[in-house]
């Protein structure tokens, strides 16, 4: 069945893409490091491949490949890589207000496509622009280009790997950490923002130990738990000053 696209929905799609790559460049070599990984860590090439095609999650990915070089049972790399991955949980509970008016199959593959980098264009999506009738394009064309570069540095990954087998040590992994401040730097526009950020941050610093990444989980929930903390605050003080001044323009009137 072909699904023709009207003039709208492809723009939305182009959007997506452009607003991704960015942050697909930072990306890139996270994907030919996790290639350049696979067989020395005991996965074979096709079985790289299939992992970056089906289960599509970096960093649970890179701990699985870890797992499974230390000789980790299946069930243990299955729970880990569950537990490193909740964090899109709170993603998904953030878009669901925003994709519930959609048919199942639409909210199926968004679940699929949903990783951070995606999550941060699309959230800004919905900030930026009010009308969301058509997002879920911008989403699929985001999705689509972190996709696509993602099985592609996979298997570019994995044939470097085999012409240069000391790629790991070439420092390529200190591209992602500077995509994830690019994601975050911005949304730092007010006060909850910052909260969030910077105490999520340091819980981050100071979790590090925890094992399973849980530290992540746990920094992740307290910059939330602080950032909704001081948006409430600050809306209560504007009501309250809202408030007071219709109070004086009525006294006023009345004088």
């Amino acid at each position: 069945m072909s699904v023709t696209l009207n003039y709208k929905q492809r723009r939305e799609m182009v959007a997506g893409a452009k607003a991704t790559l960015p942050l697909i460049l930072g990306a890139i070599p996270f994907g030919i490091i996790f290639g350049t990984l696979a067989e020395p860590s005991g996965l074979s090439a096709m079985g790289a491949l299939a992992m970056s095609v089906f289960v599509f999650a970096g960093s649970g990915q890179f701990i699985a490949l870890g797992l499974l070089a230390a000789g980790a049972a299946i069930p243990v790399i299955i729970a880990t890589t569950f537990v490193v991955n909740l964090r899109h949980m709170l993603y998904a509970a953030n878009l669901v207000p925003k994709v519930r008016h959609l048919p199942q199959r639409w909210r199926v593959m968004m679940a699929f496509g949903l990783t951070d980098e995606t999550f941060a264009a699309v959230s800004n999506r919905y900030l930026v622009e009010q009308d969301t009738t058509d997002a879920h394009w911008f989403y699929l064309g985001s999705w689509l280009a972190m996709y696509s570069n993602w099985v592609f540095c996979t298997g570019l990954g994995i044939g470097l790997g085999e012409l240069f087998p000391d790629m790991t040590s070439w420092g390529l992994d200190f591209a992602m950490s500077v995509t994830f401040i690019g994601m975050v730097v911005p949304y730092l526009k007010n006060k909850p923002m910052w909260g969030a950020v910077v105490v999520a941050g340091a819980m981050a610093i100071a979790t590090i130990s925890l094992p399973h990444k849980l530290g992540l989980l746990v920094a992740a929930v307290c910059g939330i738990a602080v950032g909704l903390s001081l948006h409430l605050l600050l809306q209560r003080q504007l009501n309250a000053a809202d408030t007071t001044a219709r109070e004086a323009g009525s006294e006023e009137s009345v004088l």
